[in-house]
């Protein structure tokens, strides 16, 4: 296995591997529209994704987006999105994932990376924790419009 950050040639397979981890959050398929979501986001830079490879088979991919901190005047990292194909799970593609973002995270100059995952999803949470990421007790609140 090794992994690469992805660049618009290969558009194609992150684009696959973001449909299956969309399907995953019940969305609905559409891989058009996923292709077209991530080629923004890379040719305008506004993400940074790294794929796992074995071979010519992709495994899977993190995808990061930037944010700020006004405080600390520094740049920090949205670990966004985390997805290991099922067939992939269980050897440590998702862990080598998370510490490549943290590598490059390091590596930018960053203050650090944050992710939020859901209260249900345990195996993440475990993952996460041995990684040494450690959860927060802020208030985290959302505004939809």
């Amino acid at each position: 296995m090794y992994i690469q950050k992805a660049t618009i040639n290969e558009l194609e397979v992150v684009a696959e591997l973001f449909d299956l981890y969309r399907v995953f959050y019940e969305q609905t398929s559409d891989i058009n529209a996923a292709k077209e979501f991530l080629n923004k986001r890379i040719v305008n830079e506004e993400s940074v994704i790294f794929l796992a490879l074995e071979g010519n088979v992709a495994l899977g991919f993190v995808q990061l987006y930037p944010s700020f901190s006004s405080v600390s005047m520094k740049r920090s990292w949205v670990l966004n999105d985390l997805y290991v194909k099922k067939e992939a799970r269980g050897q440590g593609v998702g862990e080598n994932l998370i510490k490549t973002a943290l590598h490059f995270a390091k590596e930018s100059g960053a203050k650090g990376v944050f992710l939020e995952t859901g209260k249900e999803n345990v195996n993440a949470q475990r993952l996460y924790e041995k990684i040494g990421f450690v959860q927060e007790t802020n208030y985290f609140y959302y505004y939809t419009v």
